[in-house]
């Protein structure tokens, strides 16, 4: 079979119609003939000024069942997998008068915008037709182009400019091979959500987005997600390893809250963080002012929209990232003049329902730890009373200490963070470093929250004449009476949990 291949006759059915008018014109400056389905019909008639032909005219049988039936045909798939140095296969199309489809241009229904919703919901969003396509023209790439995805385009165009409406052999197969990898991904998404009661059994990395290097230039590093990516880019330079990490780590924290949040992430560890009715603004200063040294060059995000107020408070100091769920125009006016400040908008974020890494050689595979204080059970131990204005800070403290790596301590007070103590070996020492960061402050009402159970007293007896009134931690330790003991002599009321929030 010959190196390039003539593109005659091509069929487009895209969910995604993104790109879509200059790969058109491109198609009808080779005086390519398109076939098309419903809605891409409709677009594409939009941009050439007049129809093209149907799937209807080579079916000869209507769409059916509200479109679920349309492609799966016969004389579809023979115009796609015939092959054509087969005189048999030739024949056949000949005689049955089926078009030989050497372009087949298909994107798939979004399953991934519609996780978590009910199975009712999400099977309108399971494509059948296009996979089938998919894999027809990727199992045929010898006679046939494939496109399936809308960054493939521009790719394609070149391509075909170049060898005057034909297509390469080894380019043809490259867009199989990755075409394979994305409906491989595609079926992996739906049964991973539809098999939320287990962990998942494999996982695709494709498609996959480069990144300029990883956690450090000599290290090579992509994002793996689906495309298009469910958040947006406005501005900023290239995001790198690091800053996806980050903006990772903000939006978990910033996701925990129902009332508006922002915080402030450095090094996979929150900085800052402030919930409540406040301003964006104010929420961000308070968010800011739990330690404004680290927070230089940090991740800002916030679950609300952001307004022109906060944007010129967030201006006024070097962030490496803003993540939103709405930018104001004034706001991106504003942010805009940072020309290196990058900008995601996600209106529904959401992460991963569980967490892999590597180890030893394998996989270490886990729920996401999704648990906040709804689920807990406050247990007051301590004969020094709990004070009630005391709960929403232990609650706040909780749900905080839970996105700070361990050994974590967080000191908060009035829904902002004053002091964090991250990552130690040693739980004093995460404490005395969260009574340094709060230096300065006042802690007198201020309280304190411990990721795991305290093994012994000093860390209590560490908080003596501190403020600190009250303090919140799992409990489980063989010295818990110790620890309860330390706190009635310090005067300090504590409540357990029965569960911790470890983050290694």
């Amino acid at each position: 079979m010959e190196e390039l291949i003539p593109v005659k006759n091509a069929l487009i059915s895209v969910y995604d119609k993104n790109g879509l008018e200059p790969l058109c014109r491109a198609l009808k400056a080779q005086h390519v003939q398109i076939f098309s389905t419903g809605g891409t019909a409709s677009a594409i008639e939009k941009f050439l000024g007049g129809p093209p032909k149907t799937v209807e005219s080579v079916t000869q049988f209507p769409e059916m069942m509200d479109g679920r039936v349309k492609t799966l045909h016969p004389r579809i798939f023979g115009g796609i997998l015939a092959r054509r140095d087969q005189k048999e296969d030739v024949e056949a199309a000949r005689r049955l008068e089926i078009p030989l489809f050497d372009l087949i241009i298909v994107n798939l229904y979004p399953f991934w915008e519609h996780r978590g919703k009910r199975r009712e919901e999400q099977v309108s969003f399971i494509d059948i037709g296009g996979p089938a396509m998919l894999r027809a023209a990727s199992k045929n790439y010898a006679a046939v182009t494939v496109l399936s995805d809308p960054s493939d385009y521009s790719e394609f165009i070149n391509e075909l400019e170049a060898h005057g409406g034909k297509t390469g052999l080894e380019f043809r197969h490259q867009l199989a091979a990755r075409t394979f990898r994305r409906t491989s991904h595609y079926d992996d998404m739906i049964a991973s959500e539809w098999e939320k009661t287990t962990l998942p059994t494999s996982v695709s990395l494709v498609p996959q987005t480069p990144l300029r290097y990883g956690e450090n230039p000599h290290q090579r590093a992509v994002w793996a997600g689906p495309q298009p990516a469910p958040w947006r880019v406005l501005q900023g330079k290239e995001l790198s390893y690091n800053n996806i990490l980050d903006a990772e780590a903000a939006l978990r924290v910033v996701q925990d809250f129902s009332v508006p949040c922002v915080t402030i992430i450095k090094h996979n560890n929150p900085c800052g963080v402030a919930a409540g009715a406040d301003s964006p603004a104010m929420l961000f200063a308070n968010a800011l002012a739990g330690d404004d040294k680290s927070a230089f060059g940090g991740i800002v995000a916030i679950n609300r929209p952001l307004d022109a107020k906060a944007a010129e408070a967030i201006s006024a100091i070097f962030m490496e990232v803003v993540i939103a769920p709405a930018f104001d125009p004034a706001a991106l006016e504003i942010l805009g003049q940072k020309k290196n400040l990058r900008l995601i908008e996600w209106p529904k974020p959401h992460t991963n329902g569980f967490e892999i890494r590597t180890a030893l050689g394998g996989w270490l595979v886990q729920d996401t730890d999704v648990r906040t204080t709804p689920n807990v059970e406050f247990t007051s131990v301590t004969s020094t009373p709990l004070p009630r204005d005391a709960i929403s800070d232990l609650k706040f403290a909780w749900i905080v200490c839970k996105h700070v790596r361990s050994n974590a301590i967080v000191i908060a007070q009035g829904g902002r963070t004053l002091g964090i103590g991250a990552g130690q070996m040693s739980r004093v020492d995460a404490i005395q470093i969260a009574l340094q960061k709060a230096g300065g402050k006042s802690l007198q009402g201020a309280v304190l929250a411990s990721d795991a159970f305290f093994p012994f007293r000093d860390n209590i007896d560490a908080l003596k004449g501190t403020g600190i009134r009250a303090v919140i931690q799992p409990g489980g330790s063989q010295r818990d009476a110790e620890v309860i003991q330390a706190c009635n002599d310090n005067g300090i009321s504590m409540v357990f949990t029965r569960e911790r929030h470890f983050r290694h």
